[in-house]
């Protein structure tokens, strides 16, 4: 790069900007400012971004309608050049925006000069990170949706299956592990409106508003927002091009996403160990180990949750990138794709991960069941029954502690207790006690709006369904 030239190719020719400067431009720093290498992600946004902005040039009288069509012309060649992996970037033009406008000007001639009137480079790359960022939420919402329909899926498939839930990892009550899916579900549809709403929030057209002032031009930025699939154009020119709040928007979104995903690997990862066995995932989502040949290690599970560190601290890079910048652009925002292109990355492929892994999981009910009779699940619905029989609940919560002690003395479970047992703790016990000890009566009495019975869990199976279309 020191020698002003690429690898070997066309030339990189003249940095567009060096009219005012009497000296070539030092080669460190020339690697130093170059963000062509991973913005080039960016180009076909570009392009599209480029060929909007000519055709309303055009349009207003500032081009020619001939140079309105050789520029969009010139522009759908480098595009085809680009997707071909023909065209050659050059470090020394710095970014993606002065690699398409010199090949532009090498194909088409001066009229490639012109497709820059009435626009900076400040809100020409306000405008590619938006429609980039606009199709990522778009498919991280698809992998989102599709991972909630297998989930849908699987609590169908498991609306009876008795598993303990937990509080401090300690068996608290039953459940069933349909009603557990659904709690991802939910996590989840909350995820959804975040992102989605950081869509529309993002949804606005930064072309036109060019360094920071606007432009003496008569541009139409109506029109250029329509041309891009924007809802309108941005209302102030110093914010269009200095702001990076939909990009800090959908950071926040993906880490609490990846939040969600790293607390479910984390069940997943204790789920398949033996001391739990409640789950055994597809041999194609797991590998062993080069020491211990006995090892079915959660690989991916455990990725996803090590990679949430990742997009958290994209969140974190991007805050305190904006957090001392004044008015209005400043060569700081550079620092701004790479950690969202990261961030959009890891939040869609690990959404994808799951949503192939977890609906092919293999219950093992048997386990579940067994793991729900072990820790007292029942303990709340015998004091419950108390409270019922007119027993106070502090009263009933006693008496219950009192029958756990006993029965764990004994090596029992409160259900394989005697009557007599059971009543010398509080004569207010009956022998219909047993429908509330067993984990189906527990389940069964849980029939509400969020309920876990089975019934309960199937309806909103069903109303999950139609939300999902």
């Amino acid at each position: 790069m020191s020698e002003g030239k690429d690898s070997p190719g066309r030339q990189s020719g003249p940095q567009l900007w060096t009219g005012r400067f009497t000296e070539a431009t030092d080669a460190f720093v020339e690697r130093f400012t170059a963000s062509v290498h991973f913005d080039a992600r960016l180009a076909l946004y570009d392009i599209e971004g480029s060929k909007a902005h000519a055709r309303m040039l055009a349009d207003v009288g500032v081009l020619t309608a001939e140079e309105g069509r050789a520029i969009v012309d010139g522009l759908e060649a480098i595009r085809e050049e680009i997707e071909a992996g023909r065209f050659e970037w050059s470090p020394r033009l710095e970014d993606v925006h002065m690699n398409i406008e010199h090949r532009l000007t090498e194909r088409i001639g001066e009229a490639g000069k012109k497709l820059h009137t009435g626009r900076s480079r400040n809100d020409q790359v306000a405008t590619d990170v938006r429609l980039f960022l606009r199709d990522a939420v778009d498919a991280i919402v698809g992998e989102l949706r599709r991972f909630q329909r297998g989930l849908v899926d699987l609590a169908e498939r498991e609306a009876e299956t008795v598993m303990p839930g937990f509080t401090h990892m300690q068996v608290a009550q039953p459940v069933t592990f349909g009603h557990h899916m659904l709690a991802w579900y939910e996590m989840l549809e909350r995820d959804a409106g975040r992102l989605e709403d950081c869509r529309r929030r993002l949804n606005q057209c930064p072309l036109g508003a060019a360094a920071l002032a606007g432009t003496s031009f008569p541009v139409d930025r109506e029109a250029t927002a329509a041309a891009l699939g924007f809802d309108g154009p941005t209302r102030n020119s110093l914010d269009s091009v200095s702001d990076r709040d939909f990009a800090i928007e959908f950071c926040a979104a993906g880490a609490t996403v990846m939040t969600h995903l790293s607390r479910m690997a984390e069940e997943l990862v204790l789920w398949t160990s033996p001391h739990f066995g409640f789950v055994e995932l597809p041999d194609r989502f797991c590998t062993g180990s080069s020491i211990m040949p006995q090892k079915k290690n959660p690989d991916v599970a455990e990725l996803v949750r090590g990679k949430a560190a990742r997009v958290h601290g994209s969140l974190v890079t991007l805050l305190t990138l904006m957090k001392g910048q004044p008015l209005a652009y400043n060569r700081d925002n550079q620092e701004d794709k790479e950690p969202l292109f990261d961030a959009v990355d890891t939040v869609r492929d690990a959404l994808t991960a799951f949503a192939d892994m977890v609906p092919a999981m293999e219950v093992d009910r048997a386990r579940c069941r067994a793991a729900a009779r072990a820790g007292f699940a029942t303990a709340t619905d015998l004091a419950d029954y108390l409270v019922c029989r007119g027993v106070a609940f502090r009263d009933a919560h006693a008496v219950v502690g009192r029958a756990v002690r006993y029965a764990t003395d004994a090596g029992k479970d409160l259900a394989e207790l005697e009557l007599e047992e059971l009543r010398q703790f509080s004569p207010a016990i009956g022998e219909d006690v047993y429908q509330v000890l067993t984990l189906e009566g527990s389940l069964a009495a849980r029939d509400h709006v969020g309920g876990t019975a089975p019934a309960q869990v199937c309806r909103q199976v069903e109303a999950a369904k139609r939300r999902l279309g």
